[in-house]
């Protein structure tokens, strides 16, 4: 009997969980993102004041690293397309953050207690890169293009140039770089109403 009473608790926990953690169903609109995820838009904004790139530039960032997925990581690699020997990377996350770098951050942010499965911390992690990739080689916090080409080769590959010999980057980095100009236009028209929900 206990059990039958418990199970509508349960499942309205297990849906809130869902929702929480679900991806956004417009990821192409950051309005109706923040719609959606209603703590986000105070998120971004609160990681913009502190590093000073705009959220636009940091949401195209994550938008083009995990789709805006909590548990984003690489697939992982088989022998023979049988057994799994791992994944090629330690990225996870919404921001798809390295262990060492994410140790960094933890370091250098003052965030130690951080996860890379939080939205806040994400976006507050990106904020802190590209503040780094400013600092380390001089690029605008506005220039979505270059900063994701520093975020995906590190500030060291960077400034090799190793992305030069990777033209589907390159493209990537385009797409980066209009959706962070799509996004910068839709805040626009929806930012000073999300600004009223606070």
């Amino acid at each position: 009997m206990k059990i039958i009473l418990l199970l509508p608790l349960l499942l309205f926990l297990n849906a809130c969980a869902f929702l929480g953690t679900a991806t956004p169903t417009n990821q192409g609109n950051v309005c109706k993102i923040f719609e959606q995820k209603s703590s986000w838009y105070n998120d971004a904004l609160d990681a913009q004041k502190k590093w000073g790139t705009p959220i636009s530039v940091m949401m195209a960032i994550m938008k083009q690293e995990s789709a805006f997925n909590a548990d984003a990581q690489p697939a992982m690699d088989h022998i023979l397309w049988i057994i799994p020997i791992g994944r090629p990377s330690s990225a996870f996350g919404y921001a798809q953050a390295q262990d060492p770098v994410w140790k960094e951050y933890q370091q250098q942010s003052g965030n130690s207690w951080s996860d890379r499965d939080e939205f806040d911390d994400a976006i507050d992690f990106v904020g802190w890169y590209t503040n780094k990739t400013y600092k380390i080689n001089k690029v605008s916090k506005w220039d979505a293009n270059k900063q994701y080409l520093n975020y995906h080769e590190g500030w060291g590959g960077y400034r090799r140039g190793s992305y030069k010999s990777k033209a589907w980057l390159i493209k990537v980095a385009k797409r980066v770089q209009s959706n962070a100009h799509n996004y910068s236009a839709q805040l626009k028209k929806c930012e000073s109403s999300l600004k009223s929900w606070f």
